[in-house]
């Protein structure tokens, strides 16, 4: 089988199941015992919260451990919010952008649901990234930079807005308890400017969180230079098992728990510690950062190879999210019957073209996503699994959903164009021949399914 669904979850390195195996083992002792091996587990646990700060260039105090990012995102978005209007009520709103995974998008839901919060959205433009201006606009402004968040669980497309009684509900930037902006996008791998958003942020007194599971690996992660207040990471996107993950919190800023027990994580995460996850975090962190380089360039080459090959090969296919090479090639291809599409339309070329990104990066080096008009991309999933290559529709947590990619209809793709995608994820160990190999499959796929 040829995997390429690696944004989704990725396999175990050796070097990781080596350094958790001891924990798992002769040295299970819970972290919080007062025994010897009870000790010997707490004094490894704070040595991986220790390396693991080194990597991202923290203090081991800021650094807590959880269970995923999905739990750490919850933590970030709800805890800091919930406790920057503990200590200054007026900041009754939460910002995300429109294109955040479901655990940021959910738990600015749940905020607005339940605490008296309004959740609003960012727009984004074709290509998925954040412009500064729209963000400064949404801190200062009561113009419509920002609208309020569809809450799904409600019977109607929207909610209403819960400001505070007294409050006059506009957008003065003291009423923003946080902002939560992912560095890089799950499904169409957009790359952000993080650090020119935390700088607006910062101006206005306002943490800003960044999702960073996606970027683990292939990205700069030290937070110092991202500029932000939190920062949420995954280990089982760059070879830990799955169930540990991180959240930074810089220093001063505030978090309330969320989950109520024994005070584990200094008060911050109450839970028996999972000592064997976090060394292996901590294993984890420091092979990726020390290959990341190498490993970044070699996926760029791979990724620029799978898109051109997709748009060479399957003539209506739709690349989603930027085109990051240089040479811009792989245009989207119109039918012979259609006029190519306006400047205006969020599918051409120009307005797909990137307009922001970190360091000059616009894209992951290692997602590829496409539309494939006239196909169900789920059906292109179950053909190529078939033919023996493994790739997904869009975020794995969302895998089964009816409804259509939230981020790819933020990206002003259609409802129904969006029901045609799929994600193509490299890891370390794709190949050239893989890839060749998923694009023939493609082709045939779609051109057996378009007949």
């Amino acid at each position: 089988m040829i995997y390429l669904d690696h944004a989704a979850t990725t396999a175990p390195r050796r070097e990781v199941l080596e350094a958790m195996w001891p924990w798992l083992t002769g040295g299970f002792g819970n972290a919080s015992s007062h025994h010897e091996r009870g000790q010997r587990a707490a004094r490894a646990l704070e040595g991986a919260r220790e390396r693991v700060a080194a990597v991202v260039g923290a203090r081991p105090g800021e650094i807590i451990f959880t269970s995923g990012g999905t739990e750490a995102d919850n933590l970030a978005v709800k805890g800091i919010a919930l406790a920057r209007r503990e200590r200054q009520p007026s900041r009754h709103r939460v910002l995300v952008s429109a294109i955040e995974h479901d655990a940021v998008l959910e738990s600015a839901r749940a905020l607005a649901r339940h605490d008296g919060f309004e959740a609003l959205e960012l727009p984004v433009d074709p290509s998925g990234a954040l412009s500064p201006d729209t963000f400064r606009a949404a801190l200062v402004s009561d113009d419509d930079a920002a609208r309020t968040l569809p809450d799904r669980a409600a019977p109607s497309r929207g909610i209403a807005s819960h400001a505070p009684p007294g409050s006059d509900g506009t957008s003065d930037p003291t009423t923003v308890a946080l902002a939560s902006v992912m560095l890089a996008n799950n499904e169409v791998g957009t790359v952000q400017d993080i650090r020119a958003l935390a700088e607006i942020a910062a101006e206005h007194g306002v943490p800003l969180h960044t999702d960073a599971v996606q970027a683990v690996g292939s990205l700069p992660l030290n937070v110092e230079d991202l500029g932000v207040a939190a920062l949420t990471l995954a280990g089982h996107k760059i070879g830990t098992p799955q169930g540990i993950g991180l959240l930074w919190v810089q220093r001063g800023t505030p978090l309330r728990s969320l989950m109520s027990g024994g005070g584990h994580e200094r008060g911050r995460r109450s839970g028996t510690s999972n000592v064997a996850g976090a060394v292996g975090m901590a294993v984890a962190l420091e092979l990726a950062e020390r290959e990341r380089v190498a490993y970044s360039a070699r996926s760029t080459a791979l990724r620029d190879r799978l898109i051109s090959g997709i748009l060479n090969s399957v003539p209506d296919a739709i690349l989603t999210g930027p085109d990051p090479r240089p040479e811009r090639l792989g245009h989207v291809h119109a039918p012979s019957d259609r006029a190519e599409p306006a400047a205006t339309d969020p599918l051409s070329p120009s307005a797909r073209m990137p307009t922001s990104g970190r360091n000059g990066i616009t894209r992951l080096p290692t997602n590829a996503s496409f539309c494939f008009p006239g196909v169900n991309g789920e059906t292109v999933l179950v053909d190529l699994e078939n033919l023996g290559v493994l790739v997904s529709s869009g975020s794995a947590c969302a895998a089964g959903s009816s409804e259509p990619s939230h981020v790819l209809t933020a990206l002003g793709i259609p409802a129904e164009l969006a029901t045609t995608s799929v994600r193509y994820s490299l890891g370390r160990d794709t190949t050239e021949e893989e890839v060749d190999a998923a694009v023939r499959a493609t082709a045939e796929v779609v051109r057996r399914l378009s007949a």
